[in-house]
């Protein structure tokens, strides 16, 4: 079984399964009744590897029955992100020789999602700065989601030839309203406090306070009362630019059956605007512009996952989202969305089908069909 011990350097050694090794990327260590994590890639935004995947699962396998553990910590090192997603570039290699091996990293990193999400100790996730895609998936189940006005928040994948995955199919649709399909189609990025307006976080802390609520949170019992007491005490409500746009959100993205319809909405609100109605007008023109850079594939895919996903467990949207990434990592419009945003950074990604207008629904229904022996366990 692992224990792990060691302190915060990031070059500190600690016993993983009763063995003396070196990780320099996470750092995972118990301190008093606490189990903590620290994400430690602050050069990469402090991404996720599929290792990391693995450890973080180990140390939630260990505590969830350890005693001496009452609740886990999870943090990023540095001061720009707690997370800002998967290793997407070890996955654009990866995937091109291997789409298969590259799948594996998907597999890992579920079944660490679904761990999180049944874990039944408090957990409490700092999401300080950068938090999207990987990064959500590590917070967005804790029992305690904390923000600051540093945060940074966004499902992104829509513009890489992927899906809102790591359990977005879940959480989204259950967002009140539009916000959901707002976020999970147009990966549209939410401040700290539009987080809290979306109840996607559970507490606002400003920044310069947040290393004296981790203090406080690390001295104390780690019984729910005493986390609440603290949270309770440095928590405060900021004005969001969400709570503000909602109206013409819900409006516009509150029922969403399919793509087609969604941009039929965003064009009628365009063109033939309620009277004295010019935000809406603007919002829907701001929304038809930034959709016709996304990957329409990735677009019909989410959209019908959104939909699928209403009413089922955590465990299955993750099979699901399974399903569609490792069918996605064997098409092209995964390796074009990466080479135009982040490999050549020409932002012209070069779609297949190029427009909407080019999607086949069979073609979209065949990402959701079993894959027997392959399929991911829970």
């Amino acid at each position: 079984m692992p224990l792990y011990l060691g302190g915060l350097n990031p070059g500190s050694l600690y016993l993983v399964f009763k063995e003396i090794s070196l990780h320099d990327d996470i750092l995972i260590r118990r301190e008093g009744a606490w189990g903590v994590i620290t994400l430690n890639r602050p050069q990469a935004l402090n991404a996720l590897t599929e290792d990391m995947c693995a450890h973080i699962a180990g140390a939630l396998n260990k505590w969830r029955d350890a005693p001496e553990i009452e609740a886990v910590l999870i943090e990023g090192a540095g001061e720009k992100a707690f997370c800002a997603g998967g290793d997407i570039r070890w996955l654009y290699d990866t995937s091109r020789e291997d789409p298969a091996r590259a799948a594996e990293f998907f597999r890992t990193e579920y079944k660490m999602n679904s761990l999180i999400h049944h874990f039944p100790k408090p957990y409490v996730a700092l999401m300080d700065g950068f938090t999207m895609g990987g990064g959500v998936g590590v917070s967005i189940s804790a029992s305690h989601r904390v923000v600051t006005e540093r945060t940074l928040f966004a499902m992104p994948e829509t513009g890489i030839g992927l899906i809102p995955d790591v359990g977005g199919s879940w959480f989204l649709p259950r967002l009140d309203g539009g916000l959901g399909f707002y976020m999970g189609l147009m990966g549209a990025r939410a401040s700290g406090a539009d987080c809290l307006h979306a109840k996607i976080a559970t507490h606002f802390v400003a920044g310069d306070d947040l290393a004296g609520v981790k203090e406080k949170l690390l001295a104390g019992s780690g019984s729910q009362k005493v986390i609440d007491d603290v949270m309770a005490d440095a928590a405060s409500k900021p004005e969001s630019q969400f709570e503000k746009d909602r109206p013409v959100m819900d409006a516009l993205f509150a029922d969403v059956p399919d793509i087609a319809s969604l941009v039929a909405k965003l064009e009628a609100a365009k063109d033939n605007p309620a009277k004295d109605d010019s935000d809406s007008q603007a919002f829907a023109e701001k929304q038809l512009k930034f959709l016709s850079r996304l990957s329409p594939s990735s677009l019909a895919i989410s959209c019908d996952l959104l939909n699928r996903a209403k009413g089922k467990d955590f465990d299955d949207c993750l099979r699901m989202e399974f399903r569609i990434t490792k069918r996605l990592l064997e098409g092209s419009d995964f390796h074009e969305g990466v080479r135009a945003l982040i490999i050549d950074k020409d932002k012209s990604p070069k779609w297949d089908p190029a427009n909407l207008n080019g999607i086949d629904p069979e073609k979209i229904a065949n990402y959701f069909a079993p894959l027997g022996d392959e399929e991911l366990n829970l």
